[in-house]
């Protein structure tokens, strides 16, 4: 592309530009970093769609970034010939969410695809049920899911409800480079669009049809009416989509003590006193606890800004919470709906469930004992959805379960994202299981590690921001692939997989064989104990992750291997 200098000058002289976006060039005036930071190279769109700062620039969040990528959208649907099947359109409690989803239906309107778009906030699931519902070829929604408030996002979804494939986005970002950031993108009138039907407003009637798929999805829902006196949950949306649904399937099962934190209940984009409202993050349930001990609670749950993700906290034997990990909850949920199918005498045809490559083992080891097929994949749900898109085309399979560990869950196939209102359901009807066997999940949690082993996991991030952020991360993954891990943990290394080749080598034989999976820019190693160190870039924010999947026949020796692996990254970093 141009200069940076020259567009910065380009988008300075543009006299129809936004109000907003006109305020944040001036800001940047004289500050040559910054104005190179947003206008030296254009923001990526892949397969997770766009996300970034919102700011002025090509390399930023805003309107016109927000309008190529629809323009490249629109471009490829009308390739294909299906610019009446229409796209479905929602948007989270973010900042300029609302405004990002109407600029990308007056973009597709004027480029004549039918568009959908939702008369307020909605959560992710919600997009991908509606666009399969209303039969769309594709999707889009305005969201930066956990990010903080500073960042938004753009997430396309195909067909089959999951987000775009390889194939698919690699074709809008052609269509992006092809196409000027204001001369290209063709945009109508809002209200003179949904006056003349080109733009669809939806609503009601679509949350009514995937309330009804999500509660299909309960395996014990006679459950709830015999804890309905005894069993207390506290819920905070973290100010984002799931307030309104995540009651509502709460109620519908019978829950009858159900506690909101009202100061967290109204969508806000600046997410007060929740700076990272991602549920992974213990502090986002200070507010959560203070209820959960004033009302006496069972459990407190979160859910993320646009509500693909939940995070709970369970109360111990000595009655304090404690936080519960993604691959926790997902391991517990795993087992507990096995449990509960075979309690019911549901015959299953060809069980199988799905996970990332890095969420916990402990996964493999109960699919493994109750004949379940487990497949591993690569980080991103999509990949989750292609695998029940697989099953589908071959007309058998009984999916239990798709999980990662960073706190998505999905049971049911009416969707392809990960769904934190099926999977708050799901968590509270196993609460009131163990509740009737005195338990708490904290108590299922340790009974699990007893039954199958200790396995656990731990994650590092390490921040590459700036300028050169992304040169560095590249230059660390090629070192590690040049200088490979001989040991870890202590122990010898007897397996590398490198997903960006597609290849696993057996260190000890050198023996070589694919990995089955797309490429990707992942490295794994796993050593003689069969502990596990994963490096990847993180493919939304500045950072490396370091993820550490170890097991041990007691607490304290997973703990030790836990420890031991991450001193050797220590070392080696």
């Amino acid at each position: 592309m141009a200069d940076y200098l020259s567009e910065y000058k380009r988008w300075k002289e543009n006299a129809s530009l936004e109000s907003d976006v006109r305020e944040a060039l001036d800001k940047m005036a004289g500050n040559d970093d910054e104005i190179k930071m947003w206008f030296s190279s254009d923001i990526a769109f892949g397969t997770a769609g766009l996300r970034g700062v919102m700011t002025a620039g090509t390399n930023a969040m805003n309107v016109y970034t927000v309008g190529r990528a629809t323009q490249g959208i629109a471009n490829l649907i009308n390739s294909i010939g299906e610019s009446e099947r229409g796209v479905a359109i929602a948007y989270d409690c973010r900042n300029n969410s609302e405004r990002f989803a109407k600029v990308s239906a007056e973009v597709l309107a004027a480029n004549g695809v039918k568009a959908y778009i939702f008369e307020s906030l909605r959560p992710t699931p919600v997009l991908s049920f509606a666009l399969r519902e209303l039969k769309c070829i594709a999707g889009i929604n305005i969201t930066a899911s956990h990010n903080p408030a500073k960042y938004n996002g753009y997430k396309a979804y195909w067909e089959d409800g999951a987000q775009l494939a390889s194939e698919e986005a690699n074709t809008v970002a052609d269509y992006m480079k092809r196409t000027d950031i204001f001369d290209d993108v063709k945009r109508v009138d809002f209200d003179s669009a949904v006056a003349e039907g080109k733009i669809i407003v939806i609503g009601r009637e679509i949350d009514e049809k995937y309330l009804e798929n999500v509660q299909e999805q309960a395996i014990y829902p006679e459950l709830f009416d015999k804890v309905a006196d005894t069993l207390k949950i506290v819920y905070t949306p973290l100010h984002g989509t799931g307030r309104v649904l995540v009651p509502e399937i709460l109620k519908k099962c019978g829950l009858r003590y159900l506690y909101t934190v009202e100061s967290q209940m109204m969508p806000n984009g600046d997410f007060p006193g929740t700076p990272n409202p991602n549920p992974e993050f213990p502090e986002v349930f200070e507010e959560g606890i203070k209820l959960a001990e004033e009302v006496k609670s069972d459990l407190i749950i979160a859910t993320d800004p646009d509500a693909d993700r939940v995070g709970i906290m369970a109360r111990d034997k000595q009655g304090e919470f404690k936080t519960l990990t993604g691959n926790q909850v997902g391991s517990l949920l795993l087992d507990y709906i096995i449990t509960a199918y075979r309690e019911k005498g549901i015959e299953l045809k060809h069980p199988y469930a799905v996970k990332t490559i890095v969420s916990t083992q402990l996964a493999a080891k109960i699919c493994k004992e109750n004949n379940v097929t487990l497949h591993n994949v690569l980080t991103g749900f999509k990949f989750i959805g292609e695998v029940i898109k697989n099953y589908e085309a071959k007309g058998y399979g009984d999916f239990l379960l798709g999980f990662e560990e960073s706190y998505g869950y999905l049971k049911g196939t009416y969707a392809r994202d990960k769904d934190a209102v099926v999977a708050t359901m799901l968590i509270c009807e196993m609460a009131a299981y163990y509740m009737q066997n005195g338990m708490t999940l904290y108590d299922a949690l340790i009974a699990l590690y007893e039954k199958y082993g200790y396995y656990f996991e731990g994650v590092q991030n390490i921040y590459m921001e700036g300028l050169d952020g992304k040169a560095k991360m590249d230059a660390f993954m090629e070192n590690l692939r040049n200088n490979p891990l001989k040991t870890l943990g202590g122990l010898n290394v007897v397996s590398v997989r490198d997903y960006k080749a597609g290849t696993i080598t057996d260190t000890e034989s050198g023996k070589t064989e694919p990995t089955g999976l797309p490429s990707s820019n992942v490295l794994y190693y796993e050593n003689s104990n069969g502990d596990v160190v994963v490096v990847r870039p993180s493919g939304t924010e500045p950072k490396l992750k370091l993820y550490y999947l170890v097991n041990g026949e007691t607490a304290e020796k997973a703990n030790a291997a836990i420890d031991a692996c991450k001193a050797t990254m220590k070392e080696y970093l």
